[in-house]
Formats: structure tokens, C-alpha cells, sequence
């Protein structure tokens, strides 16, 4: 052996950079033994495509996108951590929103105790159910058509026609809001059929709620009622908005926005009041429509 190959081992030996720690710095890394049979695989699927005929080969060329897309999984992924943080951070007002809500759920549930007969107030749910129907569309618009056939005097048929206005007038605006917000109510109770009628088939505004209300601010501004009557018609406005939530319909939100909302049909009404002249124009036209069909 020549003596300067043997002196440049001993000099390889010697070097510091030829230990198994500072190869890497020196050569690239060999690939590991799965990159190897990754490599090893795509070349046999490669070979096998080509031996397969071109029917079977097109569904395979859709492969190589798979890449793309892993790629994008990537991006949304990296992407995701700051919406979360986004909606693990929320705002005072979002903070208070969703408690509020939150506690309006659990206590309207904890409410509805004549929502069924195996409630724990299931016994008394034909009255509440009596009194809630005192309160609907229907059987105050029948009601008042009625009087308004039967009233012979120009006061009357002024007072009646105006109630008539209102109570169509709540029922399109509350039917309305509520195909809008399209709140269910806070158990899984079905609409009626009077309630289908009415278009009262969510939960926000409470349309009996505001009904009432309406209502009984009317009868006390354009009728003479003793204290009692006077005192019994705001008692049944509230229960009549009470009775749905023990009933399950609504919420305790809807009910109270149901009493705003039936107080501001009352002022609108009497803001735009009809004299008896128009009351009384409006009834000869109804009378003109429908005689031919009494006699």
C-alpha cells in the first residue's frame, strides 16, 4: 500500500467532521426506507397504468390533483385558528345577548307546564287553553262583525269599525314580523287550526300578547267601565299572554314584545282614526257587496 493513502486515512480517522454526527453537514441526507417505498409504489402504478387500457386509465388521471387539494385543506386549516379565536373572543354585547337568551330558553321551558296532558300542570290545560283562545284573531274579528250587524247607533259602528281596522291591521303586521324572524317556540308544540287561520305559526311577537294589549287599551279609552271591569280587562290581557307560555307557544321575549307591540297598534290606531263619516262610508260599501247574497 502507498504510504499517502495510508496517511490520508489516518487523516479521515483524525477529522472531527467524518463522525456519524457531522455526516449531515458534510452529504445530504439518503432518503428513509418509506420515501424509498412511496417511490417504489408510484413507479408500479405508473408501470400498471401504462399496461391497462384507456378506459381504465381515465378515472385514475384524477390523482395527481389530490395534491391540490391536500394543499388547500392546508391553507383552510391554517386559516381556521383565527376565526376561532375570533369567535372565542366575542364582544360585551354578544356576550350579554347569548346569556340573555340563554336564561330566556331555560326559563320559558321551565314555564311551559301546560304545554301537554302528562305536564305537571296538565290538569288545568283545558282552562289555560280556554283562556288563550279569548285572546285569538278569529274570535275577535267574528266577534266584532257581529256587533258591528247588530249596532244601530253612529257611535257604535264608529267605535266597532275602528276596532275592526285594528284587529286586521295586528294580525298582518304580527303574521309578518314572524315570517320574518321565523322564531320557533321553546317546545315542539303544533300550531292549531284557528292559528293556521290567524297566521300565528312562530313564536316572536306573541300575536295573543299583542292582541290583547290592543285590545284592552281600546275598550278602556272608548268605553265607560266601572273600576272592577276596568281592573279585570288588564288581568286578562296579561294572563291571556301568560297562558301561551305556560302552553309552550312563546317565549318570555315574545310575550313582553307582544305587549310593546299591541301598545303601539293602539296608538297608531288612534292616531289615524276614522271619523263616522268614513265608518260609515266603509259600511255602505260592505252592505252594497254582501246584501245580494242574504237575500
Amino acid at each position: 500500500m502507498p504510504a499517502h493513502q495510508s496517511r490520508s486515512r489516518t487523516r479521515d480517522r483524525n477529522n472531527v467532521l467524518n463522525r456519524p454526527e457531522f455526516i449531515s453537514l458534510n452529504q445530504p441526507l439518503a432518503r428513509s426506507n418509506a420515501e424509498l417505498r412511496s417511490s417504489s409504489r408510484r413507479k408500479s402504478a405508473q408501470a400498471s397504468q401504462l399496461k391497462q387500457p384507456q378506459s381504465q386509465q381515465e378515472p385514475q388521471q384524477q390523482l395527481p390533483q389530490q395534491p391540490n387539494g391536500n394543499t388547500r385543506d392546508r391553507k383552510e386549516s391554517a386559516q381556521q385558528p383565527e376565526e376561532d379565536c375570533m369567535q372565542l373572543n366575542p364582544s360585551f354585547k354578544g356576550i350579554a345577548y347569548n346569556s340573555l337568551l340563554a336564561i330566556d330558553i331555560c326559563m320559558s321551558k321551565r314555564m311551559g307546564v301546560c304545554a301537554y296532558k302528562t305536564s305537571s300542570w296538565g290538569s288545568v290545560r283545558s282552562m289555560v287553553t280556554l283562556l288563550a283562545m279569548t285572546g285569538h284573531g278569529v274570535v275577535w274579528i267574528v266577534g266584532t262583525l257581529i256587533c258591528l250587524t247588530r249596532s244601530s247607533t253612529l257611535a257604535g259602528q264608529e267605535v266597532l269599525m275602528n276596532l275592526l281596522l285594528a284587529l286586521i291591521l295586528d294580525i298582518m303586521t304580527v303574521a309578518g314580523v314572524q315570517k320574518l324572524m321565523k322564531r320557533k317556540g321553546p317546545l315542539e308544540v303544533n300550531p292549531g287550526f284557528l292559528d293556521y287561520i290567524s297566521m300565528d305559526m312562530y313564536a316572536f311577537p306573541a300575536a295573543h300578547a299583542s292582541r290583547a294589549t290592543m285590545v284592552s287599551k281600546f275598550l278602556l279609552t272608548h268605553l265607560v267601565l266601572a273600576v272592577p271591569l276596568r281592573i279585570l280587562l288588564v288581568l286578562w290581557a296579561f294572563l291571556t299572554g301568560i297562558s301561551r307560555i305556560l302552553q309552550g307557544r312563546h317565549h318570555i321575549t315574545d310575550v313582553m314584545c307582544g305587549f310593546a307591540l299591541g301598545f303601539l297598534h293602539y296608538k297608531l290606531v288612534e292616531m289615524v282614526w276614522l271619523s263616522s263619516n268614513a265608518c260609515q262610508t266603509l259600511i255602505s260599501i260592505w252592505t252594497f257587496s254582501w246584501t245580494p247574497f242574504f237575500n
